[in-house]
């Protein structure tokens, strides 16, 4: 439906399809985006967002039968460059800048002007002083790319698309590394951008930036167009429903006895400091509950959780698992003794990417398939690794497949399989749906509470207030590598969200005594 007052698209897709081998990555997919709209596209990991983006990116050639119109005109896009030249540009989330460049050289990377047989970098300084200034940017041309922010450097990607005269920008999940004041000024050039006439196609798996920005919103599912909805339509329950083919008016899933007696303690913090960023941090975890570490940025969550399962060394501190004092020097003791954790970064920390399902699923348990002399029972691995998708609904054609090439979504169930592998008594999840989508995160509420259902305790880090209140019996409030305070519990306050920030921002008092908190 094309909006009211507007002029003709500026781009339509139509009957947009791509098969891989074993794989049909989209159906019939139809786009049409305006000039001077924010279009956000949005569907689950897996569902065709970047396949479609690839082809109009000209990185993938669409299997016969399907268009491409720029203005009303039929366009074939043979490569990337053959997309600049039709004025498309795309922003990925890795963003593909030279490092040791100069501001200026990387606007002109591939277009550098000569002047006497040589590259005019005073040209190329003078050439973009205009764009630098028209976006707003703070530094100059001659600038290091290495020495700016990822904020800044998404910046010159942006000037380096309006300098080639790009007309349809497409930005792929542009705030993920930004922090809440830079993702706010990236709005401010986005509607700077939409208002001098450029088409935004904005990829997101946040829900309140699509709300803040875009002016119509279309749904993928599965390869397939689910449809498209005005500003005015747009609506959780709407979305949700579009992008995952089903109601999901119980999307935190908690059919745990979460409002029942606490069982008995299976693990007990003491006293856990690295004299820096964690100072005497000590709690009780219950047997069957959801225990919650919220805080701002830098209050030290994270820091606390690799304390105790050994990743980085303690100060001072004792952990306990079914009231027995375990040694935990180093993370394979925590993992021997029923303790594991979810890194935040599955990719740096977390997944071998070049390697299979299979391989990494089996990793924390290889140990138990070796015959003697060293030989593995792939067999087994292969059984392990098959019946690890089925439980976990991974979404992959097979165990042989590299992790590399999976959604995020998919990769972090991969990653959670692995630690549950090892049958653990308590697990800790840092970050466990982040940059994942909706349906994903789902899935993911699912595996939490059949853990604690089965008797686990689930010690989950999250930045995302909604999510802490959705899937915890009892959060615990960090400050400044203190816990200050717990809501919920028997704390007798509600899990809310102005109850956690109170505590977080030092609205309210410290809980009394904030070591001793159970």
């Amino acid at each position: 439906m094309q909006p009211q007052n507007n002029p003709p698209p500026i781009l339509e897709m139509r009957g947009i399809s791509k098969t891989f081998p074993g794989v049909k990555a989209l159906s019939n997919v139809n786009l049409t985006v305006y000039p001077g709209e924010v279009h956000a596209l949005m569907g689950e990991n897996g569902a065709g967002k970047s396949t479609l983006m690839k082809i109009l990116s000209g990185a993938y050639r669409a299997d016969a039968g399907g268009e491409v119109k720029i203005d009303e005109k039929v366009v074939h896009i043979d490569g990337p460059l053959s997309a600049k030249t039709l004025g498309i540009a795309v922003i990925y989330q890795e963003l593909a800048l030279s490092p040791n460049l100069t501001v200026a050289e990387n606007i002109y990377l591939g277009r550098e002007p000569s002047k006497g047989g040589q590259v005019d970098r005073a040209g190329m300084k003078e050439g973009c002083a205009d764009v630098l200034q028209r976006l707003g940017a703070t530094f100059e041309a001659e600038t290091i790319v290495n020495d700016l922010s990822i904020a800044e450097r998404q910046m010159v990607e942006i000037a380096r698309a309006v300098h080639a005269n790009a007309r349809i920008l497409v930005m792929d999940e542009p705030t993920t590394a930004l922090s809440s004041r830079e993702t706010d000024k990236l709005f401010e050039l986005i509607r700077k951008l939409r208002a001098e006439g450029l088409a935004i196609i904005y990829i997101s798996h946040r829900m309140a930036e699509v709300y803040e920005l875009s002016d119509r919103c279309s749904v993928l599912r599965d390869g397939s167009y689910v449809g498209t909805l005005v500003r005015s339509e747009l609506s959780a329950e709407k979305l949700v429903k579009m992008m995952v083919g089903r109601d999901l008016s119980k999307f935190y899933k908690k059919d745990h006895d979460a409002h029942g007696s606490r069982g008995k303690v299976i693990m007990r913090v003491a006293g856990m400091s690295d004299g820096r960023r964690v100072k005497s941090c000590s709690f009780d975890l219950h047997e069957g509950e959801v225990l919650c570490l919220a805080g701002l940025v830098g209050s030290g969550r994270t820091e606390l959780a690799r304390l105790i399962y050994g990743a980085d060394p303690r100060q001072s501190g004792t952990v306990e698992l079914d009231g027995k004092e375990i040694s935990i020097r180093r993370p394979i003791d925590a993992v021997n003794a029923g303790l594991v954790y979810l890194t935040e970064d599955r990719k740096g920390q977390g997944l071998f990417l070049d390697m299979t399902v299979e391989q990494n699923v089996n990793l924390s348990v290889i140990d138990r398939d070796a015959f003697k002399g060293g030989l593995l029972n792939l067999g087994k691995s292969r059984t392990r690794a098959i019946d690890a998708i089925k439980a976990l609904s991974i979404r992959v054609a097979g165990a042989f497949i590299e992790v590399g090439s999976l959604s995020g979504g998919n990769q972090q169930k991969v990653l959670l399989s692995r630690l549950l592998e090892t049958k653990p008594r308590v697990l800790i999840l840092d970050e466990p749906t982040r940059g994942v989508d909706i349906g994903a995160k789902s899935e993911i509420y699912r595996i939490i509470d059949d853990l604690v259902k089965s008797g686990a305790g689930v010690l989950v880090i999250s930045s995302e207030l909604p999510e802490v209140v959705g899937v915890a019996d009892r959060v615990l409030v960090m400050r400044e590598g203190h816990i200050v305070g717990e809501v919920g519990g028997s704390s007798g306050s509600p899990v809310s969200q102005e109850s956690i920030i109170a505590y977080a921002t030092g609205a309210v008092a410290p809980t009394t005594p904030v070591a001793q908190i159970n």
